[in-house]
């Protein structure tokens, strides 16, 4: 099985999606600022993924890597706050990427508690 057929992996690619396509209509004044800062986190939560998959056979190097991408979800929850304080989208929406952020956060602690599940010798 490789990193791509990870839920964690599959859902947070598609929330990082997801905010590419909303930070799309935010201001060009936004562009190097919270534009920038939202699609970064959401996508290094999948590339922290695939990388603590690659170094697997090492319990801490995995949990640390996985612990990287929750620190990233994370972060991408603040930007969506800030998005919001910002009118830049609504509460509904933000409460509809908060729930899937919060669903990648509890599959990324799965991992950190079960690394056995996922190939670790």
């Amino acid at each position: 099985m490789g990193f791509k057929k990870l839920l964690a992996y599959q859902k947070g690619f598609d929330l990082a999606m997801d905010i590419f396509h909303l930070t799309k209509e935010f201001p060009k004044s936004e562009q190097f600022v919270l534009t920038s800062q939202m699609v970064r986190s959401s996508r290094a939560v999948c590339s922290a993924i695939a990388e603590a998959y690659r170094k697997r056979q090492y319990e801490k190097h995995f949990k640390s890597k996985v612990s990287d991408a929750d620190s990233e979800n994370s972060e991408t929850q603040l930007w969506l706050d800030f998005a919001l304080a910002c009118d830049y989208i609504d509460e509904p929406r933000r409460k509809e990427l908060q729930l899937k952020s919060e669903e990648i956060g509890r599959l990324l602690n799965y991992m950190i508690n079960n690394p056995d599940k996922f190939g670790l010798k």
